[in-house]
């Protein structure tokens, strides 16, 4: 028992039998696939729910104890572990809510429970009160499942067309319970329950909430009984009821009464249905193909005590309490015995068959036809239901053809009671008491039956007869759609009983004949029908001018009548002065004479309605005339109900816009609304005075309704501009100021008789105001103020209606004020939710009210605009800020909120909910009014409830359905579905614009964030947590949710795909916001698994809306891409993981299923289980999918074709209509194109235009189609585009933010190589939509980056991976065909598309980066390997896949050659730069050089080359201190590089020599703006991104400098040619160039300057160059010299600046500028000065060698001191005291020479130890400890902490590229230092071999000056004094004293030390010998030692 005990959380009263419910309603009505098995299971569970119906379980003293014991000792709850303690008052509301019902405490408790769980949806109710819901909810969840079971049946009057399965499951299951007595089941419950016992007892136990609480109890309560007595009717309608049960239906009938209104209440209704399906059988005469079976079952034909008891039953002689009642029975139990009789079964039933005309009499008497018409026809469910009519149509029907005698005896009394009344009449007697109205009634009852058809039956068709000669074709064979054969029997006695009932009609009859017509005219081809009948009447008698022995029934007869009143009421006409007036004499209508003319007139509106031929062929009847007749009675003083019978008719007459026109001139005409005032008329007349005189102190108003709506039907059919032209200011004012200042705005303050009233009046003249309104479109000649003549005098003209309307809605008018507090009125009778008089009325105004200011808000931007635009002096404000003026009635600015506040009312009034919602929405894209909105929101607690629980109840709305575009709205469930569909859309799309806003906005508040506290600080909870209310978000993550956890997956995507759409926007919003982000994401995640389970179903395929679908999987993947990048930030591992499995695993997931959904997946297992199926099946991984589901062919419209119109102005047109929408698309307003199209054909003139029209109509109809199809091409491109952009941005976050190790190295390339492939086989693909290429372009440069970035850190990691299948673990075949399809891509975007190349260059240089080798560390060990063996050593990963690319680069041949070199030409910047770089990197592998010799001989290397010169301007402008871009910049730098790629090769370098290179450059003056930089100190650019002007000015010089370095070195045979070129280049800029030599302040990037100036020097500025320069003149040549010997002397003195101490403080300063970079910033500078001294040194040693072979003939370039140079590091003196000019002119002494080669071979030995280092810590990188590794990365790391962020093995990596630089740098110092050492040594040897052994010092007296000034030789008046090719001396031999030898001599012994010897000998075998062979430094030693040796001679 204790296992029974645990309290089931979800009410097992309520809980099973919703899912019940869900399932029933799935499987019957929605037709879900699969139900059927579900059904079953449900049925079986539930069974004795149905057997007992509404049985709850007992109480029981076990339960009672152990609820008791709950407070104390906890009670188990099914699935939660242990058992949960609840709290005390919850136990004693259970026991109360036990007693309340009579439950069992268990199931009270329960209740409880879940209605604690349910209360979010319940704001403001208690869990008690909600558990009353829930209890009544689960009743009738019972019974409606019962219902639709019971409907889904087969049988003889519906059906339902389901599957044969589902029939028979439900039909043997329904069978068994009618068999255990369901039908008494019923009855007794239909007696038991109702609403006001129940509420009794709930009332004594406080039971029942507020307003709503009682409304919705009370509704539920209802619904039950009704839903009962649906079942008992929906049985009887497909199968009998046995015999007992009809008698027990019989019996339970027999005590009903009826309400106060004398009708049946609707449950007793369709018990009364239920009898009368019982008792029919009609249908035996439909020949139905199972009418046989049908007949079998019929206990009427085959049982005979059935009908016995039945029959005696019904004679029995008892009264009912409803004597009509048992007179309907009687009357249909007749019916049903005639019936009987004439079947040959019937035989046997001979003696019941024979009592049929005595129960027809008995039913006669109780007055049955009066029953059926205000007991049953009273109830209002009777309209609304199909089966009613159609039972209550054949039982009339039946009578008047299966009773003829009866009708005819009826037909007899009638005639003979009229003779009586007529001779009562004559003698002044008595009326006879006797008189029986059968006959009326039954003609009352046909014309009330017919009056009404909901569903547009048209069932009183079967009254006419299709014999009659019919004007008319389509009406032909009307029955049955048969062609013209002999109508039915029954039809034909029908139609006679019509006719003959009007022949010598008895006048007491014809006011009940004409209502009977009425009813029968009901139709449009029911009033053809009449109105022919009308005409034939009349037909014979019509030269009878009196008309009196006419048929009384005929359009003649009426019309005669009419022209007789007319005329006599004529002569009475009233002079309108007169006093008398106020009591016009009535003596021309009686009573009776009124109500015949009522009838008539109604029947001639009924006809006109329906029938457009009869409107047409009345009004131009030429005698008739009946519309002038009728405006003439109205002037007549007639009573005002008859008044508004004529204007009604008149309003009918109007449907037709060719007679509305001369209506409103006949209308004007006659003044019955006074237009026009007479001269010297006192007081006014026509229908005002009416309205205020007669009808205001009746208190009744039929004219005024009349009136308004006929103006309302005239409005709609056309609005004359020049009404009453010539009599007054034309125009419609007069009409409209009436409407509002005499009708609408006193109708408040008006009395009622009829409560009711009021608000009709209001709605009709609101009605007419919104249509004016609706058709308004404001003009500029709108705000024109126009004048019109009228008799001589100049008056203003009237504007447009609307444009009143407008106006007084802009301003503070009375009207606005009037339509307010309507609004304010019509929420207070709402919120008491009950019914009162008017209230389809008021509910119609108010939403009238709504649409008023809607239409306002809409167009008052525009109106607003042309406002202004015209200067005009009218005031108007807008309708947003008027709505927050404050209310009188509450004293507070609360409109606004009152217009929300319908929300809450939207399940009883979805269109004013939508209307508002509407205005909401246009308000809310204000964004200074949201703050004021939430402040009126959240200002009232309670009220700020309500309008949450209003907007969630709206999105929570189940009716809601998504309709079609053009959907049929004929059935007003789908109507009212589709809006409730549009109101949730509206609210989405308010949210979505409140959200860009700032905070505190409106969707803040209704999303459930904080807006009095930061947004960011909320803490999202499920409602009902801690207090929190259910808001907007959940109830839009309920939407989505739904279906989730089924296979099939949110059911909403499909069901309402753009609703899906709207929620998915506002989730990404949500999480995009910065403010909102955090908590959103949080609540999503932990209580939602959101994302999960919505990725997981992706991607949505709706054939029927890809655009939707695309859309709502846009927004669902770049919430995932936030996510992830959230999630990969917070380190929430586990999360991300998941995510990213779902997203990219190719290997089966196993899906969750739902229990009981045993999905296809379960067999499947099961299935290779068995089987053991080891290898599984591969998946499509997750993104590929969603990617399929992009299609990336568009279908484009055809061009239009057009035969009238001209192409280009429509499409210019076409453009013109164009707007942006709301969604970002440039869409085509239809519109707007078709008003406009329509005009321009409507301007044409001309009988051939009219003639043309319906052509030109079809043409223009043919235009708006394609601009339709235009629109959805748009729409859907744009769905596209933004799919694909979000499906990359997600891809970009799994590879880039997600952390690398959640995908391993291999599978991510595998992934990056399936996602390249396959989005270049869709772009690649035949009809791939252009408009997409960009974007999947873009995702390709992404993905190939991410490709080689994988590749490369893979290599890194684990270094030598050659392995035969490729080089990482992606094969090459598969980089090959990546390398394809980029390829193919390039190719196939042609000329066009520039831009989007630029990606997919991008592209090519990352997968070319793949095959590029790493920098490897130098060890110095080449040497040791012989050459043979570096050729013959196999091939490595990285060359083998270079080559393979190459080949396949090769095998495109010129086409790609083409578009690279077009796209490096001319075009896009970017795409040029990249494009070079493309070039760039292909000519470097291109060993076969191909593509050299292309762009060599295709001229583009020309082109280039020649535009440098047209960049040079551009440049210029660079060095401005504000550039304004740095394009050229970029531009010219990549043009430098492939040049100096090109210049590589020699014959690169010859082509470009050619070309004409160096003359271009030489023509650039850019070169000589060197700017001035201390002047630009300050001028630095803040963000650090702008360079300097210096820096610009070298990053321009630099290219150049390099490029001449490479030409330099490549052209070995054509060297002279190039050496004198670039020669030129150096003296055309020799100012600058002499400048930058004399650089005073030395940084970086002067070093680098430095160092690449000397080195071009020293290979140009020889003497030798100038001689191949060709013919040179002297003079110029004597310059050239002079140039020359400048540039040899400024290098010289760099030398002396750049060694020693000076070095080390430039050094020093490096370091104190840039603290953070001193490391690299100290190698590099260490470099740069190291190459300049080695440039010097060669220079100089290439002076040497060329000046002669031998010493003795040699120059001196340093003078004979050996001193090193002093005062550099002595005092610490200032840079420039320390260079004075006197140091440039002198020679710098052999000293430095040694000094820099003791600096040299010092530094050697350091940068030889520091190599050695580096090279040890990287072969044992592992080893290193964690703080050493920190240190390495700081350099490559940048930011604060960068180092801290970066994983372990980044970091190993990043070590290892850093030690690599560091040994190849030193490597390099190596180089230079050897180089400095062996140059130093040679210029030593030389200078000492003259010095010592071939120079004579001269004699000191000759000297002018002691001391070392003696050596001041000027090198540019000696050096190449006779420019003969072996030179002259240096400095002349008298120059240099014995003394100045020796002490050199003493100097350089004492300098070139043992040390310095073993030095330089150590270094050459450290390096020179592992480097190379030659043993260069020993021999220059030996021989220096030689010369200092040397005795003195």
């Amino acid at each position: 028992m204790a296992a029974q005990m645990a309290v089931n959380s979800g009410a097992s009263l309520w809980g099973p039998m919703k899912e019940l419910w869900e399932t029933v309603d799935g499987a019957v009505l929605r037709r879900q696939p699969e139900s059927v098995h579900i059904l079953d299971l449900q049925l079986k569970k539930h069974k004795t729910h149905f057997l007992s119906l509404f049985k709850n379980p007992p109480k029981s003293a076990e339960q009672r104890e152990k609820v008791r014991k709950a407070s104390t000792e906890g009670i188990a709850i099914q699935g939660q572990q242990g058992s949960r303690l609840l709290p005390e008052q919850l136990l004693t509301e259970a026991f109360i809510l036990s007693d309340l019902f009579d439950i069992g405490e268990l199931a009270a408790l329960e209740l409880l429970l879940a209605g604690e769980q349910q209360q979010p949806h319940f704001p403001g109710l208690t869990r008690g009160l909600v558990g009353v819901l829930l209890y009544w909810d689960g009743k009738l969840c019972v019974a409606n499942s019962l219902r639709t079971l019971i409907q889904s049946r087969h049988g003889k009057t519906f059906t339902l067309d389901l599957s044969g399965e589902l029939v028979a499951l439900t039909t043997r299951f329904t069978d068994e319970l009618m068999s255990q007595g369901l039908t008494k089941r019923i009855l007794t419950l239909v007696s038991e329950i109702s609403v006001t016992r129940e509420f009794e007892r709930l009332q004594k136990e406080r039971g029942l909430g507020n307003e709503k609480h009682r409304k919705e109890v009370s509704d539920l309560i209802n619904e039950c009984r009704q839903a009962l007595a649906d079942s008992l009717f929906s049985w009887t309608c497909q199968s009998p009821l046995s015999k007992d049960d009809t008698l027990a239906l019989i019996g339970h009938l027999e005590t009903a009464t009826a309400q106060a209104d004398g009708s049946l209440d609707h449950v007793n209704q369709a018990l009364v249905m239920a009898l009368l399906y019982c008792l029919d059988v009609s249908f035996v005469e439909q020949g139905t193909e199972d009418r046989e079976d049908l007949l079998q079952a019929l206990p009427l034909l085959t049982e005979r005590q059935y009908v016995a008891a039945v029959h005696s039953r019904l004679m029995d002689g008892q009264p009912w309490k409803l004597p009509g009642l048992q007179a309907v029975c009687r009357l249909a139990w007749a019916l049903s015995l005639r019936v009987l009789s004439q079947l040959p079964q019937g035989s046997a039933l001979v003696e019941f068959t024979e009592a049929d005309e005595t129960l027809t009499d008995q039913a006669l008497l109780g007055d049955v036809f009066l029953f059926m018409r205000e007991g049953m026809l009273g109830c209002e469910s009777f309209a609304q239901e199909e089966f009613y009519i159609r039972r209550l149509h054949s039982l009339i029907t039946d009578f008047l053809a299966l009773m003829p005698m009866k009708v005819k005896q009826l037909r007899n009394r009638a005639d003979e009671d009229a003779r009586l009344v007529h001779m009562s009449l004559q003698m002044d007697s008595e009326l006879p008491s006797s008189m029986r109205k059968d006959l009326d009634h039954l003609m009352f009852l046909i014309g009330e039956f017919y009056n009404k058809d909901s569903f547009g039956l048209e069932l009183g068709l079967e009254f006419w007869s299709p014999t009659e000669s019919l004007q008319h074709t389509s009406l032909q064979g009307s029955y049955l759609g048969m062609a013209l054969q002999r109508p039915p029997h029954k039809q034909v006695v029908l139609s006679k009983f019509v006719r003959q009932m009007g022949d010598l009609l008895p006048s007491t009859l014809y006011i009940s004949y004409l209502r009977m017509l009425k009813g029968l005219a009901n139709g449009p081809q029911c009033a053809h029908y009449c109105f022919s009948l009308l005409k034939t009447n009349g037909a014979t008698h019509s030269d009878n001018i009196q008309g009196v022995s006419g048929s009384p029934v005929s359009w003649e007869h009426f019309f005669h009548s009419l022209m007789l009143y007319h005329e006599n009421l004529r002569r009475d006409l009233p002079n309108p002065d007169a006093s008398q007036y106020r009591h016009p004499p009535l003596r021309g209508i009686t009573q009776r004479e009124l109500e015949g003319l009522t009838s008539f007139l109604e029947l001639l509106t009924t006809i006109i309605t329906w029938s457009e031929n009869a409107r047409l062929a009345l009004c131009e009847h030429p005698q008739w005339t009946p519309v002038v007749v009728m405006l003439g009675l109205l002037q007549c003083s007639v009573p005002p109900v008859l008044k508004a019978e004529v204007l009604n008719c008149l309003a009918a007459f109007g449907k037709s816009p060719e007679i509305a026109a001369s209506l409103w001139q006949s209308l004007e005409y006659t003044q019955i609304l006074q237009t026009v005032r007479a001269p010297g008329q006192r007081q006014a007349a026509g229908i005002e005075v009416e309205l205020n005189e007669i009808e205001s102190s009746c208190e009744e108003y039929p004219l005024t309704q009349a009136f308004c709506h006929l103006i309302s039907t005239l409005v709609e059919s056309s609005l004359p501009v020049n009404l009453g032209a010539g009599l007054r200011v034309p125009g419609f004012q007069p009409y409209l100021n009436f409407l509002r200042d005499s009708v609408f705005l006193p109708f408040p303050t008006r009395a009622y008789r009829r409560a009711a009233e009021k608000w009709e009046v209001a709605d009709s003249v609101l009605e007419v105001f919104h249509k004016l309104l609706q058709d308004y479109e404001p003009q500029p000649s709108d705000f024109v103020q126009e004048m019109v003549e009228l008799q001589g005098e100049q008056l203003p003209a009237h504007k447009p209606p609307g444009h009143s309307i407008m106006f007084h809605l802009l301003n503070d008018s009375p009207t606005l004020a009037l339509c307010l507090s309507l609004l304010e009125e019509g929420v207070r009778q709402l919120d008491t939710y009950a019914p009162f008089p008017g209230k389809k009325h008021l509910e119609s105004a108010v939403l009238h009210c709504l649409c008023l200011l809607d239409l306002a808000l809409q167009k008052e931007v525009v109106f607003m605009d042309l406002l202004r635009e015209s200067q005009s002096s009218l005031l108007v404000s807008p309708m947003e800020q008027l709505l927050q003026g404050v209310s009188p009635q509450t004293r507070r600015a609360d409109h606004i909120v009152s217009i929300a506040r319908f929300l809450y009312h939207s399940s009883s009034n979805p269109e004013a909910a939508f209307q508002s919602a509407k205005i909401l929405r246009r308000i809310a894209s204000y964004p200074n009014i949201q703050n004021r909105l939430v402040g009126d929101f959240t200002h009232d607690q309670t009220v700020s409830e309500k309008l949450m629980a209003g907007f969630v109840e709206c999105l929570d709305s189940e009716e809601a359905e998504e309709g079609t575009e053009n959907g049929d709205d004929s059935d007003q469930q789908n109507k009212m579905a589709r809006i409730r569909h549009e109101t949730q859309i509206h609210i989405l799309n308010l949210l979505i614009n409140s959200l860009e806003l700032k905070t505190p906005n409106l969707a803040l508040y209704l999303l459930g964030y904080e807006v009095k506290k930061p947004v960011s600080s909320t803490n999202l909870q499920d409602p009902g947590v801690l207090g929190c209310p259910r808001s907007c978000l959940h109830a839009i993550l309920s939407l989505l949710q739904r279906g989730t956890e089924k296979r099939s997956g949110p059911v909403i995507t499909s069901q309402a795909p753009h609703l899906a759409e709207l929620c998915y926007q506002v989730i990404y919003q949500l999480c995009a916001c910065p403010d909102t982000s955090g908590p959103t994401m949080r609540y999503l995640r932990t209580s939602q698994d959101f994302l999960f389970s919505h990725l997981q179903h992706m991607p949505f395929i709706l054939p029927s809306n890809q655009i939707a679908a695309l859309s709502q999987m846009s927004w669902l993947m770049k919430t995932a891409a936030i996510e992830l990048r959230v999630t990969s930030l917070n380190r929430q591992r586990s999360h991300t993981q998941r995510l990213v499995s779902l997203l990219l695993d190719d290997q089966p997931h196993t899906q969750h299923t739902a229990d009981g959904e045993f999905g296809m997946e379960e067999e499947t297992r099961s299935v290779s289980g068995f089987l053991h199926f080891d290898t599984v099946s591969k998946v499509r991984r997750k993104l590929l999918s969603v990617l399929d589901a992009i299609d990336f062919s568009q279908d484009m419209p055809e061009l239009l074709q057009l035969d009238f119109f001209e192409r280009t102005q429509i499409e210019q047109v076409i453009s013109n209509c164009e707007h942006v929408n709301e969604q970002g698309h440039t869409v085509c307003n239809v519109k707007l194109l078709h008003r406009v199209l329509v005009a321009e054909v409507n301007a044409l003139q001309g009988m051939a235009a009219i003639g043309q029209r319906p052509l030109l109509l079809e043409e223009v109809n043919s235009i708006l189609q394609q601009v339709v199809e235009r629109n959805r091409v748009r729409r859907s491109l744009s769905a596209k585009r933004h799919a694909l952009r979000s499906w990359r941005s997600l891809v970009e976050v799994l590879l880039t933010a997600c952390p690398a190790d959640l995908i391993p190295a291999d599978d991510r390339q595998l992934i990056i190589r399936d996602l390249l492939l396959d989005l270049h086989d869709k772009v690649l693909s035949e009809d791939a939509a252009g408009e997409l290429m960009p974007i999947v372009a873009g995702a390709v440069f992404t993905l190939t980056a991410h490709l080689s970035q994988s590749v490369l850190s893979e290599q890194q990691q684990g270094e030598g991976l050659e392995a035969s299948s490729g080089f990482a673990s992606i094969a090459n075949s598969a980089l090959h065909l990546v390398l394809r399809k980029l390829l193919d891509f390039i190719l196939c975007t042609g000329g066009g598309y520039q831009r989007l190349r630029a990606h997919l260059y991008g592209s090519l240089l990352y997968y070319l980066q793949i095959a590029q080798k790493p920098e490897e560390p130098d060890t110095l060990q080449t040497a040791g390997k012989a050459m043979w063996e570096r050729l013959t050593a196999p091939e490595d990963g990285f060359t083998k896949l270079q080559r393979e690319n190459l080949a396949i680069i090769e095998s495109y041949g010129k086409s790609l050659m083409e578009v690279v070199c077009r796209d490096a030409c001319d075009g896009h910047e970017i795409s040029r730069m990249l494009a070079l770089a493309v070039l760039d990197r292909i000519l470097s592998i291109d060993r076969q050089n191909q593509w050299l010799v292309y762009v060599c001989n295709s001229g583009y290397l020309r082109s280039l080359v020649e535009s440098l010169r047209r960049d040079d301007a551009a440049l210029q402008t660079l060095l401005t201190p504000q550039p304004p871009l740095l394009k050229p910049l970029y531009i010219y730098e990549s043009k430098m590089a492939l040049m100096t790629r090109v210049a590589k090769t020699g014959q690169g370098a010859v082509e470009l020599l050619r070309c004409g290179l160096v003359v271009q450059l030489m023509e650039c003056q850019v070169f000589d703006m060197v700017p001035d930089s201390d002047a630009h100190r300050g001028m630095r650019d803040p963000s650090g991104f702008l360079p300097s002007p210096m820096d610009r000015y070298r990053q321009i010089l630099l290219p150049t400098l390099r490029l001449f370095q490479v030409i330099l070195t490549s052209t070995t045979v054509n060297h002279q040619q190039g050496a004198a070129q670039v020669l030129q280049w150096l003296i055309v800029h020799a100012d600058t160039i002499q400048s930058l030599l004399r650089c005073h302040e030395l940084s970086m990037g002067s070093l680098q300057e430095l160092s690449l100036l000397t080195g071009i020097i020293s290979k140009t500025a020889l003497p030798g160059a100038l001689e191949s320069g060709g013919e040179v003149n002297s003079a110029a040549l004597m310059e050239f010299q002079g140039h020359i010997n400048r540039f040899q002397r400024l290098c010289l003195s760099l030398l002396g600046y750049l060694v020693g101490s000076e070095r080390e403080r430039l050094l020093k300063q490096a370091e104190i500028a840039v603290p953070r970079e001193s490391a690299e910033r100290r190698e590099e500078m260490e470099v740069a000065m190291q190459q300049v001294c080695a440039n010097i040194m060669e220079y100089c040693q290439t002076l040497l060698l060329q000046s002669s072979t031998q010493a003795q003939f040699s120059i001196c370039l340093f003078s004979p001191s050996g001193s090193e140079p002093a005062g550099r590091d002595g005092g610490r003196t200032d840079l420039s005291s320390t260079l004075p000019s006197m140091a440039y002119s002198r020679a710098p002494s052999l000293g430095l020479v040694l000094y820099l080669l003791k600096n040299s071979a010092a530094d050697f030995f350091r940068f030889h130890q520091s190599h050695r280092q580096s090279l040890s810590k990287l072969q044992s990188l592992d080893q290193l400890p964690p703080e050493e590794l920190k240190e390495l990365c700081q350099g490559l790391v940048s930011g604060p902490g960068g180092v801290e962020k970066i994983s372990s093995v980044q970091r190993s990596l990043l070590a290892k590229r850093r030690l690599v630089q560091l040994v190849n740098n030193r490597a390099k110092l190596l180089a230079l230092c050897s180089y400095v050492i062996e140059t130093c040594l040679f210029v030593l040897w030389r200078h000492l071999e003259y010095y010592l052994l071939h120079c004579t010092p001269t004699d000191p007296k000759d000297s002018l000056m002691p001391g070392a000034s003696l050596y001041r030789s000027r090198l540019t008046d000696d050096s190449f004094g006779g420019l003969q090719p072996s030179g002259s001396r240096a400095l002349s031999l008298s120059r240099v004293s014995q003394q100045d030898l020796d002490l050199l001599k003493s100097d350089m012994v004492a300098g070139f030390g043992e040390a310095l010897q073993r030095k330089l000998l150590e270094v050459e075998g450290l390096y020179s010998q592992v480097r190379s062979r030659y043993t260069f430094i020993q021999a220059l030693v030996r021989r220096i030692r030689g010369l200092l040796r040397q005795p003195k001679s």
